[in-house]
């Protein structure tokens, strides 16, 4: 189930060539994906653990997905307990509103990355320091820890820069 064999718990292409991951997993949430989906009385989506009918039900769900861009499926399902999340895009992740919310994204020196994880309430993480793009080979190198002879050795044997 978990593997996207169920219709439930997969993602799907919409109608911009994006896609959206849809996680209903437990009766309530399956129910509400219905409801706001407008399949509620569709009597094949009905019994959502039947696997003779998730062929069927993917393929259902797959065409009506693609009928909307992501932008409207998110107006539709963000906010309403269906285990729906837009899958986004590289660009898109640091600035998304859950991401910003969680501060899911930080810069380091010019470089925006992950933050680290996890994150505890008690101790605050801090992303590693990023060499400046000035900083030599040799520096770098030896800032996580290789010692001088290896560094000399890579270097003169040109596997690395």
């Amino acid at each position: 189930m978990l593997d996207t064999g169920a219709h439930f718990y997969d993602a799907y292409k919409t109608a911009d060539g994006k896609f959206v991951s849809i996680g209903a997993i437990e009766p309530q949430f399956y129910a509400q994906l219905l409801h706001l989906c407008g399949l509620s009385n569709d009597p094949v989506m009905q019994i959502q653990n039947d696997q003779r009918q998730w062929d069927a039900m993917r393929d259902k769900l797959a065409r009506l997905i693609e009928t909307k861009t992501r932008a409207e499926w998110d107006e539709i399902m963000i906010g309403h307990g269906a285990c729906y999340t837009p899958v986004l895009s590289l660009a898109e992740a640091p600035t998304h509103p859950h991401n910003t919310a969680r501060d899911t994204f930080v810069t380091a020196g010019n470089v925006l990355q992950p933050a680290p994880a996890p994150r505890y309430s008690t101790h605050k993480t801090t992303p590693p320091r990023m060499p400046d793009g000035q900083t030599d080979t040799r520096t770098i190198l030896a800032d996580f820890g290789y010692d001088t002879d290896r560094i000399a050795t890579n270097l003169n044997a040109g596997g690395i820069a």
